[in-house]
């Protein structure tokens, strides 16, 4: 028997409106199927035109005369209740945020079937273990990696002290003398055939193809700045090593301003370690970041302009011309001082005291 649409204060333009306007497409769908209905069309076809069969409209057209546009949409049953209360809920979140004690609860992290065993000890109510990361998912709890906290408070401690500890670095005669002390940010970037790819305005939709390289001849492009003149150092080398860095502590010590000492800011890299094969300039002194921080060094960011708007989306056809790409990058930066004030400015910098 053929069920009428008995609900008319709605027309089947207004369905189709609030169809389009539904984020749910199987409410659309059903709004859709209404429409036809009250077009005119007959009931099959409108059912398989929304993807139903003729039986599952007549039920959605129930649904309408009962309901309205509520009728149409799916209804969720509220499942059992919590075995929980909100108190012993809220008790639940605090263990989480918290963490465990490895002395009391004999583990160093949460699992699931470690929150079941508490919650049966203090409340005695027993729970699966997948009722126990529901809950937790419901509570807005995800599994999550933990980063290094060593690197995040060392580099906090690193800005909040960077005065004393590039004082901490100078010769005692440069101190004695109140010599005029320049910060340079200095890194490596490996730059290659192998290339990176980088983001592009294009037509909405589409993805423009990009040329990437299958060889592997590289070169490394050491690079250091100095955000307070806005200039830099450069050296272009085949390897990465105590050799290579060397040469370019020699460029940065002939880039420094006469009468001036300068701090150079670098990471751990093994090759950035002192010892008999660096041989560290008379007017340079090296100040290491804290592990994992490459946040606090300009330089990366340095990179990162270069190879947005020089290094990226090319085809290198040998090492020359991987080397004359990076000075060619390199010499154009140089030409804006601004620009590099801008990418390597730190305001936590400013505070160093002779």
């Amino acid at each position: 028997m053929t069920v009428a649409i008995t609900r008319m204060e709605h027309t089947a333009v207004e369905l189709r409106r609030y169809a389009a306007r539904t984020a749910d497409a199987s409410v659309a769908r059903r709004l859709l199927a209404l429409a036809l209905v009250l077009d005119g069309h007959k009931r099959e076809d409108a059912a398989r035109a929304a993807g139903m069969d003729r039986q599952t409209l007549c039920d959605w057209v129930h649904r309408y005369n009962a309901g309205g546009f509520a009728g149409v949409c799916d209804r969720h049953g509220g499942g059992a209740p919590s075995r929980l209360s909100p108190e012993q809920e809220a008790e639940v979140a605090g263990w989480i945020r918290t963490g465990p004690d490895v002395e009391v609860d004999g583990v160093v992290r949460w699992r699931c079937v470690d929150i079941q065993a508490r919650i049966a000890r203090e409340w005695g109510v027993a729970l699966h273990e997948r009722s126990v990361a529901k809950l937790l998912h419901r509570l807005r709890f995800a599994r999550v990696s933990t980063p290094s906290q060593g690197g995040r408070r060392g580099a906090s401690v690193f800005r909040d002290e960077f005065a004393a500890l590039v004082n901490a670095v100078l010769p005692d005669a440069v101190r004695v003398a109140k010599t005029p002390v320049e910060i340079w940010h200095q890194d490596e970037a490996r730059v290659g055939q192998q290339g990176t790819l980088t983001y592009v305005w294009a037509d909405k939709g589409s993805r423009p193809a990009a040329l990437r390289d299958q060889r592997r001849q590289s070169a490394y492009l050491f690079g250091a700045v100095c955000a307070d003149r806005g200039v830099g150092a450069a050296l272009v080398l085949p390897h990465a090593n105590a050799e290579a860095m060397n040469l370019h502590l020699a460029e940065i010590s002939r880039q420094v301003t006469a009468g001036a000492h300068a701090v150079v800011v670098l990471d751990g890299a093994g090759w950035h370690q002192t010892g008999r094969r660096l041989r560290v300039p008379g007017n340079v002194s090296l100040l290491r970041l804290p592990p994992y921080s490459p946040e606090l060094n300009p330089q990366e960011n340095v990179w990162q302009y270069l190879r947005q708007n020089q290094l990226s989306n090319r085809v290198f056809a040998d090492y020359d011309a991987i080397v004359d790409a990076c000075c060619t990058a390199w010499n154009a930066l140089m030409t804006m001082p601004d620009c590099i004030r801008s990418i390597a400015t730190r305001t936590w910098t400013k505070t160093v005291m002779t």
